[in-house]
């Protein structure tokens, strides 16, 4: 369920704004996505599993409060991010 260190760093390189930037909205976004991903994986082997899906979806409004922050703030920079990680049809 946990994000690998490897994958989790290489996230931070891929969308952060310079070396070792985790705070930027974009790589949270990222994070999140990735643990959401996971998440949703699990719930198809195990779908009574309540308490992990309040999780998820605490992780997800999380990331859209995120993302309208993003939407605000830097209106290409979401175009872009919501491009890269697939999040919209």
């Amino acid at each position: 369920m946990s994000i690998s260190l490897e994958r989790k760093s290489g996230l931070i390189s891929d969308y952060g704004r310079k070396k070792g930037d985790t705070g930027s909205p974009e790589v949270q976004v990222a994070l999140l996505t990735e643990r959401i991903n996971n998440l949703s994986e699990h719930f198809k082997g195990h779908q009574k599993d309540v308490h992990s899906r309040r999780g998820l979806l605490m992780m997800v409004s999380r990331r859209r409060r995120l993302l309208d922050y993003l939407r605000r703030t830097n209106a290409p920079g979401y175009g872009e991010l919501i491009q890269r990680l697939g999040l919209r049809k």
